[in-house]
C-alpha cells in the first residue's frame, strides 16, 4: 500500500516522569505530577505525530519480541501508523528510554539499547519507500543501514519521486561519513544545532547549513529549540522565532517539528511555512509529556502557526 509518508529507522519505548529534580533517599517515594509511556525514536515518534496530524503514514522498524514491543506496536496503530513494515526480533528486547523531566524541562536520558536499531533496507522497505510521497529517514547509526544501504534505498526512493527528508539522534562517530553518501539522495536534512555544530565544526547556523549544502542536502533546517529554527531551502535562508510557550517537556520536539514540516508540504505550504508549522506543532508537544505532548491535531497546529508570522515576537 503505497503511503504518504514512510518513516525509516529509530523505533524506542519512552518512559517520561515530570518533574523530578531529585531522587528520593535510599528506598524514600516522591510524588510526581505525571508519568507517560510512548513510542518514539526518529522514526518512531516521527510517525506518531504525523499520523496525529492526519497523514496516512508507515513505519519502517524494528522492536523485540517482549511486552514492551507489543505496547508500542498498539499505541501505534492506535494512532493510525501502518505497522507492517515493524519488524519483530525473536530474543531481543525493545529500546526504551526513561526521562525524568525536571521542573525546568530538562531531561537527562536513561537508555537500554535494544532491537530499536536493526532497521534495514530489506525488498519490501525499499518497494514502500518507492512509492510514498515523502520518506522520512531516521536511521544514522543502524548498523543494517550505515555503509550503503540507507543511501541506496534513498537513491531508490528519491528516482521513484519521492520527497526524502533526514534527522539524527546521538550521532556516533561515524555519523558524517554516513552523512556524505546519503546528503546527495536527501531533499531537506533537519539536524538539532547541537548536532549540527558538532558534525559541521560551525558556530553558526549558517555556517552550519552551508557545511551540509556542500555535502549534497539539497536543503537544510537547524532546529534551534526556544531560539526558533534556521531554514535554508530552495535558496531564501531565513531564521523563524519559536513560541513563547510553559516547556513541560521537550521530548520528540524534534521528531514533532520533522513531522510538522512534512504534514506541511504534504498539504501543499511552500517550505517556510511548512516549517513555521513544525514550530507550531513542536511547541503543543512539549506543553505535555512524551511524544504527542498537548499535541490536540493539523487544525489546531494551523491556528497556532497562524498566530505568529513573519518578524514578529513569539508569543
Amino acid at each position: 500500500m503505497a503511503h504518504e509518508l514512510l518513516c525509516i529507522g529509530l523505533l524506542t519505548l519512552d518512559v517520561v516522569a515530570r518533574p523530578v529534580d531529585t531522587l528520593p533517599a535510599g528506598e524514600g517515594t516522591t510524588l510526581i505530577e505525571g508519568l507517560a509511556v510512548a513510542p518514539a525514536g526518529t522514526a518512531g515518534g516521527a510517525a506518531l505525530v504525523a499520523a496525529k496530524l492526519g497523514l496516512d503514514v508507515g513505519l519502517a522498524a524494528v522492536v523485540g519480541d517482549d511486552l514492551s514491543g507489543r505496547f508500542v506496536r498498539l499505541a501505534l496503530e492506535e494512532e493510525g501508523v501502518d505497522c507492517a513494515l515493524v519488524r519483530v526480533r525473536p530474543g531481543r528486547r525493545t529500546s526504551a528510554t526513561v526521562l525524568p523531566i525536571d521542573s525546568l524541562g530538562r531531561r537527562p536520558t536513561l537508555h537500554a539499547p535494544g532491537a530499536g536499531f536493526l532497521a534495514d533496507a530489506s525488498d519490501e522497505v525499499v518497494t514502500a519507500a518507492c512509492s510514498a510521497r515523502f520518506v522520512h529517514y531516521g536511521g544514522v547509526g543502524g548498523p543494517k543501514l550505515d555503509g550503503g544501504p540507507g543511501a541506496a534505498l534513498l537513491a531508490r526512493a528519491r528516482a521513484a519521486g519521492a520527497v526524502v527528508t533526514c534527522d539524527l539522534i546521538a550521532p556516533g562517530s561515524g555519523a558524517l561519513d554516513e552523512l556524505r553518501r546519503l546528503l546527495p539522495h536527501v531533499d531537506v536534512f533537519m539536524p538539532s544545532a547541537a548536532e549540527a555544530f558538532a558534525l559541521s565544526g560551525a558556530s553558526t547556523p549558517e555556517a552550519a547549513a552551508a557545511f551540509f549544502h556542500a555535502l549534497g542536502a539539497g536543503g537544510v533546517i537547524i532546529k534551534l529549540g526556544g531560539e526558533g529554527c534556521y531554514v535554508d531551502v530552495a535558496g531564501a535562508p531565513e531564521r523563524l522565532p519559536a513560541h513563547d510557550i510553559t516547556v513541560v517537556d521537550t521530548t520528540s520536539c524534534g521528531d514533532s517539528f520533522c513531522a510538522g514540516f512534512i504534514a506541511g508540504l504534504a498539504r501543499g505550504m511552500p517550505p517556510v511555512q511548512a516549517a513555521r508549522l513544525g514550530s507550531a506543532v513542536a511547541a503543543q508537544v512539549a506543553q505535555g509529556l512524551a511524544t504527542l505532548g498537548a499535541l490536540e491535531g493539523y487544525a489546531a497546529s494551523v491556528r497556532l502557526m497562524e498566530s505568529l508570522t513573519a518578524g514578529e515576537t513569539a508569543q
